[in-house]
């Protein structure tokens, strides 16, 4: 390899084709490093094979440095230290380049590099971060998605705060006893399972929770089940409040000091402390958000995923790894218990059913029957009576049950809309009312407010529609503060209370109330909704997304586990078309049934998870470029390119001159099942060979992504 100043790539196995095609190029018979500048060397282990954190694909690789002798005792595998990066030699001597961060992951004799080796520059912390069981995570995660291992890392390992390494941890306590398995005996398999986990077996199960207060509760008895037995136990949930309620579950179960809660909320430096307690050992069980996914657990014997349909569980950084795929990788190279629990089930949690990966963990009718409440539809009957039902966003049966739930307790109200109203149309011809300027959606923000572009947010006052003169508006989508207002004029005397982006309730008291709440931000109440109200369902039904069914039931099912049961009153009424599938399978509350038959027609039409899939986004060019680069697998079917919508800010631009993005296109790749690895090699060889041309334009590839419209 030509000299490039970085120190000397390793030849590990995960090097692509290019790198090794010019090692074996240059390569030679090993050396020990030579002294730099005169300066004493580490003696028997004197060369650091360092990852350095530059995400670059084409850099994706571990260079050789020289270890100085007052470095030797603290540049130790996996520290942080600092190295000089692009460097050249001038002379017989290294100049310039600048310093990066990196870590160390092993200790050598010697090297494959003959010249001179640029020396660590200093040791940031003699901690060690990076172990080898989460290096090599880190790095199958990476090949998975076609990604760099630092862009990995940097998700893996958070930054280093220097007043908590110097905290040390506390020390760990004894194994705590088991716990008995309370209300998992309501599932027909619940007390084999953890039986199994306290033989220290590792059972893998996709787990179906009932309706209700309970799953918190039940999480945590498999989590303690796992320390009882001597393993460790990670659990990573959507967000902070349901970190919040397994907390205070596992808390109540075993006692303080056994477990930590790695979420945002706690801040920097007090995650970072609790992550080093998890490094160090002190603490053998996590219960946290995505980031949890890599935590470091020792002895790691249960790994459990609640709600893997959430979209928080996909990582937006890059390489952009799903919680779930992430959490089954750590279950298979550490042969640890799996456990995938939700309300609902996902495609994917039905494949892994379906292959016999995972057994399904799911209560009897009965119980499910005891514990559902009672699903109502506006169907013929309703409309018989009222025949406006069917069109009325609030027909006469929601009020009804209102007006009977508030009389026993709070009442939900599920809108899929935040805002007042956030979009507008032309009173006399229904056309989408759009802003003159850059042609963004006109939305209401309040109700003294004049009519703004969502956009570009200029002021309406003056719009008349374009295709009929007409210069009325009216309500096309209604909000949630808008039905904060309506409601709260048809129950006067009844207390509003609204959750959602702004402000996010956790609980509610038992007293009436109307709680207002956009999906994913439904608060607890104390003992459970009497109603619930799922509005505007064909807002969710209608998203141009293969899984709009799908994540219309896991919504509405998420907010109808909130209420009380059936024999004590609880009712949902879901205003959607009658017949629709996910609509049925909410009535009969069947979410497992609902997802076997997504996932047979996702194999019809090989669909994801039946196969895998690649996206590659960028111009049309770039994707040009990229089609004549990559070397596809057998039997990858190419559908595409096809045009996106533009983002906002580029449609914003409209002034003579003014500069605008390109449009870019999108690409799919689709490969039978196991090309998976294949197709993300193929793709990653391709962007190192775009990178070391030099002047490509870039191109976003996503393995898996799982928002295919």
């Amino acid at each position: 390899m030509s000299e490039n100043g970085f120190g000397e790539p390793s030849k590990g196995a995960e090097q692509l084709a290019l790198i090794k095609e010019s090692a074996r190029k240059s390569k030679g018979p090993r050396a020990k490093p030579r002294t730099w500048r005169g300066a004493a060397l580490a003696e028997g282990l004197p060369v650091a094979r360092v990852l350095v954190d530059k995400g670059l694909l084409h850099l994706d690789q571990y260079f050789d440095y020289a270890v100085p002798a007052a470095m030797d005792a603290d540049a130790r595998p996996g520290v942080r230290v600092r190295v000089r990066f692009g460097a050249r030699v001038v002379g017989g001597r290294r100049e310039g380049g600048t310093l990066h961060d990196g870590f160390v992951v092993e200790r050598r004799a010697d090297t494959d590099f003959h010249g001179p080796l640029a020396p660590l520059a200093q040791v940031l912390s003699a901690e060690p971060v990076l172990g080898p069981g989460l290096l090599n995570l880190c790095r199958q995660v990476a090949d998975r998605y076609a990604g760099a291992l630092a862009d990995v890392v940097q998700l893996a390992v958070p930054p280093r705060m220097a007043r908590a390494e110097r905290d040390p941890s506390p020390d760990p306590l004894p194994a705590p006893a088991a716990p008995p398995p309370g209300t998992w005996t309501r599932y027909a398999t619940g007390p084999a399972f953890l039986q199994a986990l306290a033989r220290g077996d590792a059972p893998r199960a996709v787990w179906l929770a009932l309706p209700g207060p309970h799953w918190p509760q039940e999480l945590a008895a498999a989590m303690a089940t796992a320390l009882a037995a001597g393993r460790g136990a990670l659990a990573v949930v959507p967000d902070g409040r349901a970190a919040a309620r397994v907390d205070a579950a596992l808390t109540a179960l075993i006692g303080e000091g056994h477990h930590v809660v790695l979420t945002a909320d706690a801040g920097p430096e007090e995650r970072y402390r609790r992550w080093l307690a998890v490094s160090r050992g002190s603490v053998r069980a996590v219960v946290g958000t995505r980031a949890a996914m890599f935590a470091p657990v020792a002895d790691l014997g249960l790994v459990a995923l609640w709600d893997d349909g959430d979209s928080s569980h996909a990582e937006p950084h890059a390489p952009q790894p799903h919680a779930r795929d992430v959490l089954l990788l750590r279950a298979r190279q550490e042969q640890t218990a799996f456990l995938l629990g939700g309300i609902t089930t996902t495609v994917e949690g039905a494949q892994l059913v379906d292959s016999g990966w995972a057994l399904p963990l799911a209560a009897p009718r009965e119980e499910v029957r005891a514990a559902a409440p009672l699903i109502r539809t506006v169907g013929d009957a309703d409309q018989a009576r009222d025949e406006a039902a069917r069109a009325a966003r609030l027909p006469s049966v929601a009020w009804q049950v209102t007006r009977d739930a508030l009389a026993r307790g709070p009442v939900l109200v599920q809108v899929p809309r935040r805002g007042y109203v956030p979009r507008l149309a032309c009173d006399h011809c229904r056309e989408p009312a759009r802003c003159a300027t850059c042609a963004g959606p006109l939305e209401l923000p309040d109700q003294q407010g004049s009519p703004a572009c969502g956009w570009c947010g200029r002021p309406a006052v003056d719009w008349s529609c374009p295709n009929c003169a007409g210069t009325r508006l009216r309500a096309r989508v209604v909000g949630a503060r808008r039905t904060a207002e309506e409601l709260g004029r048809a129950f006067p005397r009844v207390p509003v209370r609204t959750s959602g982006r702004d402000t996010v309730l956790a609980t509610v008291g038992a007293a009436p109330a109307l709680v207002i709440a956009t999906p994913g931000a439904e608060p607890v109440a104390d003992e459970g909704y009497a109603a619930a109200l799922l509005l505007d369902g064909w807002a969710l039904l209608n998203r141009p997304d293969l899984r709009a069914g799908e994540e219309a039931l896991r919504r509405w099912a998420l907010a109808a586990a909130l209420v009380r049961p059936a024999d004590q009153g609880g009712t949902v009424v879901v205003l959607a078309e009658p017949t629709l599938r996910p609509v049925q399978a909410l009535v009969r509350w069947d979410p497992a049934g609902h997802a076997r038959r997504e996932l047979a027609e996702r194999a019809e039409l090989r669909f994801p998870p039946v196969s895998r899939m690649a996206s590659v986004t960028g111009s049309p060019g770039a994707l040009a470029d990229m089609a004549d680069t990559v070397r596809l697998p057998p039997a990858t079917d190419v559908l595409g390119p096809v045009p996106l919508p533009q983002p906002a800010r580029a449609r914003r631009s409209t002034a003579p001159g003014a500069d605008r993005e390109e449009p870019r296109q999108r690409l799919l790749l689709r490969v039978p099942p196991g090309n998976g690895a294949a197709l993300a090699a193929a793709l990653k060889e391709a962007q190192v060979l775009r990178a070391t041309r030099g002047g490509a334009e870039p191109v976003l590839v996503r393995m898996d992504p799982p928002d295919i419209g």
